[in-house]
């Protein structure tokens, strides 16, 4: 009787530990499922934030065929921003370099805007120089695609146009 009587147990305790992971695999399973859902949702939010949101993230890089470049024909002198030195003294730093700039040839406004470039050339160099003279030699050296991005915004800004997509800054140096 003691046997039988400890079998039932036994049986019990199985009965309930089934009735229990039951329970529990139906918790975790609606709660894993609302977790995978709050992530897609967040990986969504970060991937809009990337992007910055402008046409030019969605279209495809521009083959070399389709590029023209259009060579500042002077090599550019530029003076940075100033630095005091530990001894007191105001430093007033250089950077030499020469400016290329990338037309797309398939763009739209290039038949309009591409003879622009060469009348305008002024207007270009004291955009770049405007940007470029307002940083300091350690930027100009630890962040040169930031510097190309805020002098190609610039260049964009004042044709109106996104034709020219791209800066190349060669030669450089500071002095």
């Amino acid at each position: 009787m003691k046997k039988n009587l400890l079998t039932i147990v036994v049986l019990a305790l199985v009965l309930v530990n089934i009735v229990l992971s039951i329970i529990m695999m139906i918790s975790v399973t609606t709660t894993n499922s609302k977790t995978s859902a709050l992530v897609t949702t967040i990986m969504t939010v970060m991937n809009l934030e990337l992007t910055d949101g402008t046409e030019e993230s969605a279209v495809e890089p521009i083959s070399l065929a389709d590029t023209e470049v259009y060579a500042i024909a002077d090599q550019m002198t530029i003076a940075l921003q100033s630095v005091t030195t530990a001894d007191g003294k105001v430093k007033t730093p250089y950077m030499v370099c020469h400016i290329s700039l990338q037309i797309n040839k398939t763009h739209p406004d290039y038949k309009t805007m591409q003879p622009l470039v060469a009348t305008n050339e002024t207007l270009i160099k004291d955009a770049i120089r405007t940007i470029i003279s307002s940083k300091t030699e350690e930027e100009c050296r630890t962040n040169e695609e930031g510097l190309k991005a805020e002098i190609l915004k610039a260049i964009q800004d004042l044709f109106g146009s996104d034709f020219i997509y791209a800066i190349a800054i060669s030669d450089t140096q500071f002095g």
